[in-house]
């Protein structure tokens, strides 16, 4: 099974298997990291899904839409790696993929 390596906000690193066709943030949130609050269910209204992306894997992830830049942009904590989890679905070409869960706004 795919492995995602989450850093919560205190540095503290986990690696969690994937099951095929779930986003980042479903694997994050269906496997109790609190911090990440995901509180609009995946429909890229609210931005509190907000990670950082190992840049090794930029090159893996889909475009990022219009919606969710213009979320992204009201953080103030968004990086050049910065992405919406709700937004990645995780793939087989994902495995091993590291993101870092974002300070809260």
């Amino acid at each position: 099974m795919p492995k995602l390596t989450v850093v919560n906000r205190t540095g503290e690193e986990s690696t969690i298997d994937v099951e095929d066709g779930l986003t980042v943030m479903e694997a994050i949130r269906d496997n109790g990291f609190d911090e990440l609050l995901a509180l609009c269910g995946g429909c890229c209204s609210c931005a509190t899904c907000h990670v950082h992306v190992d840049p090794a894997f930029a090159d893996k992830l889909p475009a990022m839409s219009e919606d969710e830049d213009d979320l992204l942009e009201s953080s103030d904590h968004r990086e050049e790696n910065s992405r919406l989890s709700c937004q990645v679905p995780f793939t087989t070409d994902l495995d091993g993929l590291k993101v870092t869960i974002a300070a809260e706004d």
